[in-house]
């Protein structure tokens, strides 16, 4: 089983790279997706949050309004500091436990896709890091697009990151993602045959 670490900044196009990995036969695990099973209403994360912010990031289904909760978080640093105290351990757990059983269901490579990957230490997890960059004009145009968000509040969710040139330090796999669909998918199945090349091929 080979695990990657696969992580870039925000809106630097690491669900395509996700997808593409997924259409070539990798299982993903996702942190985006698990953080929103792990704070389902109800559950003890999302009491936590409740009892930390207040019901105001509440809507009227009772699930968290996450873009109130993230004007919040990405304004105060503090306040993101909390929520991650909250919510990453229990997102670990359940990452580790969808790793296994991809493993015990046959998956000779597992992706786990974490925007954090880094900065929160999940680096150590992995067999090898692929970090998704583009530059900080294509990343702050795309969010802005993607969000709809002014200026300010896209460069306030971008510095709530690790740079991405920082993120490059961490990298075995590097995928640019600045130019075409087309340059990338090549980018990630030389990257992907990398992999069958290795010794005991994993594929």
């Amino acid at each position: 089983m080979y695990l990657i670490g696969l992580t870039g900044g925000i809106a630097s196009g690491k669900s395509t790279v996700s997808t593409l990995l997924k259409e070539l036969g990798a299982y993903i695990v996702d942190a985006d997706k698990l953080s929103r099973e792990v704070t389902c209403p109800g559950k003890p994360a999302w009491q936590d949050i409740v009892a930390r912010f207040g019901r105001d990031i509440i809507g009227a289904d009772g699930e968290i309004d996450r873009r109130r909760l993230g004007q919040l978080v990405f304004a105060d640093s503090q306040a993101r500091v909390d929520l991650e105290r909250i919510t990453h351990p229990r997102i670990k757990d359940e990452a580790k436990a969808a790793i296994a059983d991809a493993k015990q269901r046959g998956y000779k490579v597992i992706v786990l896709d974490v925007p954090l990957l880094i900065e929160a230490g999940w680096h150590n997890m992995v067999d090898a890091v692929w970090v998704v960059y583009v530059d900080e004009n294509t990343q702050v145009a795309r969010l802005m697009a993607r969000d709809n968000i002014n200026y300010d509040d896209a460069m306030a969710r971008i510095k709530s990151q690790l740079s991405l040139k920082e993120k490059l330090k961490y990298a075995t796999v590097v995928l640019n993602n600045n130019n075409t669909i087309e340059s990338t998918k090549e980018q990630v199945y030389e990257a992907w045959r990398g992999i069958t090349l290795k010794e005991d091929s994993v594929i």
